[in-house]
């Protein structure tokens, strides 16, 4: 997290004891460490609280989707339309379809 290496923590203890000097240094210490102990406790209690809420059941009823229609068997083979085609398509319709021109196309 914090890459702090062996020569940093040399300097932030000298500046500590100069400021401090060396009859607080102890206490200060002694109270930074349980303070850290505490954050550290905390993290990790909120850490495990929140990984029980993400592994706990939900009480809530699973509800299945709604059954799929049935096949319209008043036309026959209305159960096997072509990919993409709807009803209307197969029955037909009023008007013809229409079509790509082909060759030339000049009057």
């Amino acid at each position: 997290m914090f890459d702090v290496g062996f020569s940093e923590l040399v300097v932030i203890f000298v500046l500590a004891l100069i400021v401090l000097g060396p009859e607080r240094l102890p206490t200060v210490a002694r109270q930074i460490g349980q303070w850290t102990g505490k954050a550290r406790r905390m993290a990790r209690t909120m850490s495990a609280q929140f990984q029980e809420e993400l592994n706990a059941v939900d009480p809530r009823p699973i509800i299945d989707p709604p059954p799929a229609a049935p096949p319209d068997y008043s036309r026959p083979g209305a159960d096997e339309l072509k990919p993409g085609a709807t009803p209307h398509d197969e029955a037909g319709s009023a008007e013809p379809p229409a079509r790509a021109p082909s060759g030339d196309t000049r009057p």
